[in-house]
């Protein structure tokens, strides 16, 4: 009898459209569904058992993003160091979004920082939601865009865009085409191979740069805001105006906290300098600024 082959399938970042969020059938509208990294086993006739893993997204509505990739990071560290490879990586986005929004943007570039050249041939981009589109002309022009812009650095390195139709037989199309040999994520090498922190991946480096664009356009919002009540003459508009500068100075601090997890201390950065380098390299998207 031969042994058991187990395929690791890792859906990462989201279940629906790359943001993080699916939709809650309940009052409550959107929120994070998924909290931490959770395993599903899947026994199949020919010897064969699939593992699929689903992660939680950015943009979560109860953990920071420098937390949601501790998570994914420390699994993804475990399973290596146990010679678990990856069979693939599935990345999902709902054809039903009309635009490319900051989130989902965001999300991609810490994608493609995760996964590394190297592992591309594994990574399959999904459009769902097909049956909820209605303008068949308008949902083929968001694709064209897609493969053309935003997801041609990651096709030109060897990922596949692949359509779920809402079924079971679509979904196994999509599983069947990541059997085979796993590959380490770039994110692997540097936690493992190169022994990085973290904060010193192309994942940590890039969500620190992420908080940074945070930090500025928040700074930005707060000295308008202050511009903007100061100028005001009516009192009831002016208390407004100062309790959403609270609220965004109280944002603003918890962005300088995330970035001070992330800083690399300068001795430190002068030894990765001369340290060993991963076999893999972070794909760099074409992306508009964040």
């Amino acid at each position: 009898m031969s042994s058991l082959r187990i395929q690791f399938v890792l859906t990462t970042l989201s279940q629906c459209d790359g943001s993080g969020r699916k939709e809650d059938s309940s009052a409550h509208g959107l929120k994070s569904d998924t909290q931490n990294v959770r395993e599903f086993s899947v026994n199949l006739a020919s010897d064969r058992q699939y593992v699929f893993v689903d992660t939680p997204g950015f943009d979560d509505t109860y953990r920071s993003d420098r937390d949601i990739l501790c998570m994914v990071a420390e699994w993804l560290e475990k399973k290596y160091r146990n010679k678990v490879k990856l069979s693939g990586i599935i990345y999902t986005h709902r054809i039903t979004d009309n635009r490319m929004s900051g989130s989902v943007c965001k999300n991609l570039d810490i994608f493609s920082a995760l996964c590394g050249d190297s592992a591309a041939e594994r990574v399959r981009l999904v459009t769902t939601m097909w049956d909820k589109e209605k303008d068949r002309k308008l949902s083929e022009g968001r694709v064209n865009q897609l493969e053309k812009n935003f997801w041609k650095p990651l096709l030109d390195a060897g990922a596949r865009h692949e359509r779920f139709n809402n079924s079971s037989v679509s979904a196994w199309e999509i599983i069947r085409s990541l059997m085979g040999e796993g590959e380490a994520v770039l994110l692997q090498e540097e936690l493992v191979d190169v022994e990085r922190k973290l904060n010193e991946t192309t994942a940590g480096k890039t969500l620190n740069r992420q908080f940074q664009r945070l930090l500025f356009e928040q700074k930005e919002t707060i000295k308008q805001l202050e511009e903007e009540a100061k100028a005001q003459k009516n009192p009831e508009l002016v208390k407004q105006l100062e309790a959403e500068q609270q609220r965004l100075e109280a944002e603003l601090q918890k962005t300088w906290d995330e970035m001070a997890k992330l800083k690399i201390p300068f001795f430190r950065r002068l030894v990765l300098l001369f340290s060993k380098k991963p076999q893999s390299r972070k794909i760099e998207l074409k992306l508009p600024v964040l």
